[in-house]
């Protein structure tokens, strides 16, 4: 690890939920992901974690039906000292679900409505976005609800490994002026390179000491 950069160091499933009498009751600080069917969330975690099959990948659209618990402890260290900071990172079903019916749509938009505006320990909503398509109405229906929720977020653009480098340029900045959001509330991030992997942990870590 570099000196002064938080890194990520330890990764675990805690539990799953669908009611908020389910949810841990530690009080840690949690950071959320939420994002469209399919944006490549399990494997940003995965990647983020630096642990394979941490969060279960599939090819299944809408596959994640519950809200998932994963304890994490970052660590940096700064000269003779150490600091370490434990946090839940929270990944949540995603919206638009390709394959399910009315009924489970609703069911499933009521407890992430829930627990996004009622959790109490909610610090930070990674929204994730696939950077290869336009702002899809979805992705700005949930940007815009999690504003007026009062959240903290940070758009995290999936897949770039998917674009040249000009292209990741072009999307970042498209998407950057339709959200109206500063450099630092949107970065591109590859799964499978573990490009920006990083300056992710940073940003999440800069939320969550300021927090502690």
């Amino acid at each position: 690890m570099i000196n002064g950069n938080w890194d990520i160091i330890h990764s675990r499933y805690i539990t799953s939920a669908v009611h908020a009498s389910q949810y841990p009751s530690t009080g840690l600080t949690e950071v959320a992901f939420i994002g469209r069917s399919n944006v490549g969330k399990s494997s940003l975690i995965n990647s983020l974690c630096r642990r394979n099959g941490l969060a279960r990948v599939s090819g299944t659209p809408g596959k994640t039906q519950t809200i998932n618990f994963y304890e994490l402890e970052a660590k940096r260290k700064i000269e003779a000292t150490e600091e370490r900071i434990q946090f839940y990172l929270v990944d949540l079903p995603g919206y638009g679900f390709a394959r399910t019916n009315k009924t489970n749509k609703g069911q499933w938009s009521g407890f992430i409505r829930k627990y996004l505006t009622g959790s109490h320990n909610l610090e930070l909503v990674c929204q994730l976005i696939d950077i290869r398509h336009n702002s899809l109405k979805n992705d700005i229906e949930c940007y815009q609800w999690l504003l007026d929720c009062g959240l903290n977020i940070q758009i995290v653009l999936t897949k770039a490994d998917k674009l040249s480098k000009n292209a990741v340029m072009a999307q970042k900045a498209l998407f950057k002026r339709e959200l109206k959001l500063d450099e630092g509330q949107i970065i591109s991030y590859s799964a499978t390179q573990h490009s920006m992997r990083g300056e992710l942990i940073a940003r999440i870590m800069e939320i969550l000491y300021n927090d502690a």
